[in-house]
């Protein structure tokens, strides 16, 4: 287990030195630093004096990836391939084009993110798992028929419409929450309870069919039907053998929301003004600080290999017969 787990580690770090590498060839070789500082101090009226204090008070101004005026010792570190992407494997993100430490807002900003992350999977996750098993209960009947065609209508419906309807009638013809915005303490339970219900809703659709193709798929085993034959009933059935034995697909489609706990919903807390990451990188998309924007990417490859391997190790409790080594 442990020498799987730093197998797992090792094989990381090239990957994120790739991501860092297409990252690093889009925001710099596609959008040179004299883009992105004519970009943030506008294109009419800007001289080349201008671009070069811009590009100097943010590091721009040092060469891509070899620096052949700098010493023997400095001449890749002194790069901005070192000094803005290298830096992130020990998750040093510097300042924002804007001057602000990006460590600090990712530190303040995670926590409204986590609030509607969390209970929207747990909650979400019970509420689509226990669907799915009573449409596989009742499978191949007219509830499950019906089922199936809601969940799809449900599938075909976009979130923002989820989000605009939710925010009209509940917030504004029923008035019982803010349509948006956020404060601290408990306080905060109130702005967080519409996103949290319109996210649950939004996903009770896909989530259900889903998990009702997992269930159906576990139920037609010959583990199933000797359990039948020995005259366990069907509900013991489903809640007992099938759902342990759909753990493994299950957590491994847990494992790809897993950096939106972290990472926030970018729809979400931009309709809702929940100062979350979400927000916090659709701000920065807007502003063109890209320096935000490859903190985010690199922050969110980070979190999914997390989730990868975190996932891997859960497969040995959940299945005993599982053995990583």
């Amino acid at each position: 287990m442990i020498a799987y787990i730093v197998r797992r580690v090792l094989y990381a770090f090239p990957l994120l030195l790739g991501i860092n590498l297409i990252t690093f060839v889009l925001f710099f070789v596609v959008n040179s630093p004299d883009d992105m500082a004519k970009n943030q101090l506008g294109q009419k009226h800007t001289t080349a004096q201008q671009i070069e204090d811009w590009k100097r008070e943010r590091g721009y101004n040092l060469p891509l990836i070899y620096n052949e005026d700098a010493s023997a010792g400095a001449k890749f570190t002194e790069t901005i391939f070192y000094q803005k992407s290298i830096r992130l494997f020990v998750f040093d993100f510097g300042s924002s084009d804007s001057g602000r430490d990006i460590s600090y807002d990712i530190a303040n900003r995670m926590w409204p993110s986590l609030t509607i992350a969390v209970p929207h999977l747990i909650v979400g996750l019970l509420i689509t798992i226990t669907f799915a098993l009573l449409i596989a209960f009742f499978r191949a009947s007219y509830i499950d028929y019906w089922a199936v065609i809601i969940c799809v209508a449900l599938m075909s419906i976009s979130t923002l419409f989820y989000i605009i309807g939710g925010q009209f009638i509940i917030g504004k013809l029923l008035k019982v929450v803010p349509i948006s915005g956020y404060d601290t303490g408990l306080d905060a339970l109130k702005f967080l309870i519409l996103p949290v219900i319109i996210g649950i809703v939004g996903g009770i659709g896909s989530g259900t069919r889903w998990y009702r193709t997992i269930f159906l798929e576990e139920i037609g085993k010959d583990y199933v039907r000797t359990a039948r034959s020995k005259g366990i009933s069907e509900q013991l059935v489903l809640f007992r053998h099938v759902l342990r034995n759909a753990l493994i697909p299950i957590l491994t489609g847990v494992v790809v929301v897993l950096p939106l706990l972290f990472m926030g919903s970018l729809l979400t807390e931009n309709f809702f003004g929940i100062p979350g990451l979400g927000s916090y990188t659709i701000d920065a998309i807007n502003r063109q600080d890209f320096a935000i924007v490859r903190s985010m990417v690199y922050l969110g490859s980070v979190l999914y290999i997390i989730g990868l391997i975190l996932t891997d190790i859960s497969y040995t409790l959940v299945d005993p017969r599982i053995r990583l080594s």
